[in-house]
C-alpha cells in the first residue's frame, strides 16, 4: 500500500516514516506541506495521511482540493491531528475523509491504525 503522508513538522515527519516503516506492506512517502501532496497526488497513492494544521495550504484545503480532481477523488484520506472535537472530525468526514487519527499517536500501532480506517 502506497501512502502520500503529508505534515509540517520535522520531527513528526521522521517519527511517521519510521512508525510505517514498521509494516513492511507499506510504503509511505513523507512531505512537508499540502503543496507538496497536491504536487505528488498524482503518483499512484493508495491514501493519503494529512495533518489538518499546516501553513498555507492546511490539511482540509488539501483534501478539497483532491476530492475535487477526479484523478484522486476516489484515493481515501485520513487526517492525522490534534484538531480531534467532534465538530472537527466531522468537518473532516464532510469533505470527504474517511477517517480520523489522534495526534499524538503510538508509533508502534500507527500503521496498524492506519489499516483499520482504511479497512486493509
Amino acid at each position: 500500500m502506497r501512502v502520500l503522508c503529508a505534515d509540517d513538522e520535522e520531527d513528526i515527519r521522521t517519527i511517521l516514516a519510521l512508525a510505517l516503516s514498521l509494516d513492511p506492506q507499506i510504503q509511505a512517502v513523507v512531505v512537508d506541506s499540502g503543496e507538496a501532496a497536491l504536487a505528488r497526488a498524482h503518483e499512484g497513492w493508495d491514501a493519503f495521511l494529512l495533518d489538518g494544521m499546516m501553513p498555507r495550504v492546511d490539511g482540509y484545503e488539501t483534501c478539497r482540493r483532491l476530492k475535487a480532481d477526479p484523478a484522486t477523488a476516489t484515493i481515501p484520506v485520513v487526517f492525522l491531528t490534534a484538531k480531534t472535537s467532534r465538530d472537527e472530525v466531522a468537518e473532516a468526514l464532510a469533505l470527504g475523509a474517511t477517517g480520523s487519527l489522534a495526534k499524538p499517536f503510538d508509533p508502534m500501532t500507527l500503521a496498524g491504525e492506519l489499516r483499520r480506517v482504511l479497512g486493509r
